[in-house]
């Protein structure tokens, strides 16, 4: 019993030491979760603000002017597509990421189209309700960039923690996450015609 007892001691500090590095990975590994998870959130707030937004600016335009209505109801389409589109962040597949983001830019197309079609109403570009919903929804966009954008610092802290060595062995159960990108042919600069 005596010769067992230094290696049964080696054995309590080994697996001490595992689960005690083990515990230290995981929560730090949470911490980065969170913040990927609340970056995601802020995300998602300021898509719904534009949301809100936009019933409010069809609404002016609509009041103010003879409208199209095909416009309109592309408009209103793609807002209820977006909101539509719900994704738990913490198990998102690339397929499910993708889906939302094209989504969200349809929305973004069709509201250019809105705003391309007011230039067609004089009454409509003097409107001062007009002019603060278009002030706000410009805004918003700004706020989303900047949503996405710290969404994906988080998102790169997050991946390369839970994906670096001796992380990984680690922390099998948290999965690599995807970034917002860019939509295809975006580097192209939009041709705006009146």
């Amino acid at each position: 019993m005596k010769k067992a007892l230094p290696i049964i001691i080696v054995l309590v500090v080994l697996i001490g030491g595992y689960f005690m590095l083990s515990m230290n990975y995981n929560n730090s590994a949470l911490g980065h979760k969170q913040a990927t998870d609340k970056s995601w959130a802020d995300v998602q707030s300021a898509y719904q603000r534009r949301n809100d937004l936009i019933g409010n600016l069809v609404n002016t335009v609509k009041g103010a002017a003879d409208f199209e209505k095909s416009t309109l109801e592309a408009v209103v389409s793609a807002r209820a597509k977006a909101t539509s589109i719900n994704i738990d962040p913490s198990n998102v597949t690339p397929e499910q990421f993708q889906e939302f983001q094209k989504a969200q830019s349809g929305v973004s197309s069709a509201l250019g189209r809105l705003l391309m079609v007011t230039e067609n109403y004089p009454d409509l570009k003097t409107n001062q309700n007009f002019l603060k919903l278009q002030d706000e929804l410009a805004s918003t966009e700004n706020q989303i960039l900047t949503q996405r954008t710290r969404f994906n610092d988080a998102v790169a802290v997050y991946n390369s923690y839970v994906l670096k060595v001796p992380n990984k062995f680690f922390l099998s159960d948290y999965k690599e996450r995807p970034y917002f990108q860019a939509e295809a042919g975006a580097e192209k600069a939009p041709e705006v015609k009146f």
